[in-house]
């Protein structure tokens, strides 16, 4: 199993940056894939999660109506669209995939649910 993020960066403040997870070697259709971060000195936070299978898709409070999960189940790929960034969204950021029937609005942000794991890219944001 792979999960390969792409697309991190440094953007300006109030930037755009889009990440992609390309993922192989389990069922696309089967799992959740979710997005998480680590900034520096801070511990790991859930931000998005979505589902290919059927639609669903969960966003952290502090993201939502600024970043936008999507995914292109041709191509086994997952995107994080992230708007108006900010200073504190500077972090390394995560893919990771789960059951897909474990999903639920209660433990899409909590990294105990994830099965496999890709290895990150850098978000910086300056000002």
């Amino acid at each position: 199993v792979q999960l390969v993020e792409s697309g991190g960066g440094l953007a300006q403040l109030g930037g755009t940056l889009r990440l992609s997870c390309e993922v192989s070697g389990l069922s696309f259709d089967d799992y959740a894939i979710g997005w998480f971060r680590r900034a520096p000195g801070k511990g790991r936070e859930g931000v998005s999660t979505i589902s290919p299978r059927d639609g669903r898709t969960y966003y952290a409070g502090f993201v939502k109506g600024r970043f936008t999960a999507s995914s292109d189940n041709a191509k086994n790929t997952v995107h994080l669209q992230m708007n108006s960034l900010k200073a504190e969204d500077t972090a390394v950021y995560y893919c990771a995939a789960m059951p897909r029937q474990t999903l639920n609005a209660g433990n899409f942000y909590s990294h105990y649910q994830y099965t496999y794991w890709g290895q990150g890219t850098q978000v910086s944001v300056s000002s």
